[in-house]
């Protein structure tokens, strides 16, 4: 199963009276009491893009005929609509119905952060450069040891080293987002990590801790911000400040470069979202308004509409917050990272089939966060 935690180190509330926009929040549906609320028609006049969406569906049917069985009559008549109309007021008309999100506001707000997939550059053996060590998932008695326990090398020995890095922050961030691609510099070999499991330890914010300790202002954090961090001081002062997460992720390398989610479905870049599985099941369609950012990680006034699909969770995804894919490597990451802006969110559904009446939860799920 891949798990990842979103790189977002501070989820921004939206409580108190004061309306903020400056992270690309709308108020134009009034209240919301739950998260997700059935909604008679979808009125959004921003910019369409829906290419990316029948790829996605393709990875859907070719890799779990299960899934597809579940939402093709879904993902048909999303087709029809987006090929021949893609107007959301006229959903209904192709028979589609539609939830929204209430987001954590209750005005529909809901928080979108950014994951990626790491490349990281390794070597077989260890040498004095190539010397922090990337770990399969080792056998534990209860809870194994924590990331300062291992990093006194309480795991050596034991063969489950899977190659060596240069960097601290790397193997680190590839633990974050749960799984990375590697690129062996020794043989020219590039092979995809994924989730093995952790050590059961509680997981830490780096960020947070930055911030609690004046060292990067809140409004500036992002990986950038951290790795700038990083970069300016040295091996005992990186490796103290990484060991506040005592949460450590082990990997198990794979045949094939496919980034799967914890659907088991090949993840595509800005296709697929993490979600919180109780409200959008694995599989779900979400129309969304996504904020778009400037190069500095600002909102730069704009939201685009897409389609996307739930194809992954993650453990700090939770109820109206979304962790968009971004893909694959620096530039994924940077953008990625950035990410902890908001957009209005749809769930679709088709009447009739196992995607009917979107906005019905369990009982003990009516609240917005």
């Amino acid at each position: 199963m891949f798990r990842h935690f979103t790189i977002a180190v501070c989820i921004i509330g939206l409580a108190g009276c004061a309306k903020p926009t400056d992270r690309g929040q709308q108020y134009l549906d009034g209240d919301f009491e739950q998260v997700l609320n059935q909604v008679e028609s979808v009125n959004s006049d921003k910019v369409r893009d829906y290419s990316q969406f029948d790829a996605q569906m393709t990875k859907v049917i070719e890799r779990s005929p299960s899934m597809a069985e579940k939402y093709f009559p879904l993902y048909n008549q999303i087709q029809s609509w987006a090929a021949h109309s893609g107007d959301p007021a006229e959903l209904a008309n192709y028979g589609i119905q539609a939830a929204q999100m209430g987001g954590g506001d209750g005005y529909g707000n809901v928080m979108f952060t950014g994951y990626f997939s790491p490349v990281i550059e390794l070597r077989h053996q260890a040498n004095e450069t190539f010397k922090y060590p990337v770990y399969g998932m080792p056998k534990c008695d209860g809870k194994c040891p924590t990331r300062a326990e291992i990093n006194k090398g309480v795991l050596a020995g034991q063969q489950l080293e899977l190659g060596y890095s240069a960097s601290m922050l790397d193997v680190f961030m590839m633990e974050v987002q749960g799984s990375g691609f590697v690129h062996f510099e020794d043989n020219d070999e590039l092979q995809y990590f994924a989730y093995a499991g952790k050590n059961g330890h509680p997981y830490v914010s780096i960020g947070r801790i930055l911030i609690e300790r004046d060292e990067v202002p809140r409004e500036k954090m992002s990986l950038k911000a951290i790795s700038d961090w990083v970069g300016q001081q040295d091996e005992a002062t990186v490796r103290e400040l990484l060991e506040q997460n005592p949460s450590y992720v082990f990997f198990k390398p794979q045949e094939s470069l496919d980034v799967m989610g914890t659907a088991g479905i090949p993840l595509l870049a800005h296709a697929s979202v993490a979600a919180d599985r109780e409200y959008l099941p694995m599989g779900s369609v979400i129309l969304a308004e996504v904020p778009q950012l400037d190069s500095e990680g600002n909102w730069n006034g704009k939201h685009v509409l897409k389609l996307l699909m739930a194809l992954d969770t993650g453990g700090a995804v939770k109820k109206n917050h979304l962790d968009l894919y971004h893909g694959m490597g620096e530039q994924a990451g940077i953008d990625a990272g950035h990410y902890k802006h908001f957009g209005r969110v749809w769930k679709l559904g088709l009447p009739n089939t196992a995607t009917a009446d979107p906005w019905l939860v369990p009982a003990q799920a009516i609240k917005p966060e």
